[in-house]
């Protein structure tokens, strides 16, 4: 199994990017993906999910309304669209993927991942 992030890079405040995560080896339709991202210092957190065929989403409170999750099951392919970014924002972004959620999106944690992407730097200059 692979997954692929893409995307990154360094944009100014207020930029915009589209993060991409392609998967392979797997049923891709099968799994709940995800995002997280670590900052220097900080712990792995959860930015955002979308469930097996997209029906339901969620956000962490620090990107609601700026953040946007698709998915392409056809493409094998999860998408998070970046927008006012900020500064705050800066950080490694990791796509990672998980065929059973307990409860919700919402308490999932990096641990109880089933695969992982080996992420993509976003960087966001003042």
């Amino acid at each position: 199994v692979q997954l692929q992030a893409s995307g990154g890079g360094l944009v100014q405040a207020g930029g915009s990017l589209r993060l991409s995560c392609a998967g392979s080896g797997l049923t891709f339709s099968n799994y709940v993906m995800v995002w997280f991202r670590q900052a220097p210092g900080k712990e792995r957190e959860l930015m955002s999910g979308i469930t097996w065929s997209g029906g339901n989403t969620y956000y962490a409170d620090s990107v609601k309304g700026r953040f946007t999750i698709s998915r392409d099951n056809a493409k094998n392919t999860v998408y998070l669209q970046m927008n006012s970014l900020k500064p705050d924002d800066t950080a490694v972004y990791y796509c990672a993927a998980v065929k059973i959620i307990p409860r919700s999106i919402a308490t999932l944690k990096p641990g109880g991942m089933d695969y992982w992407g080996k992420g993509t730097q976003v960087t966001v200059s003042s």
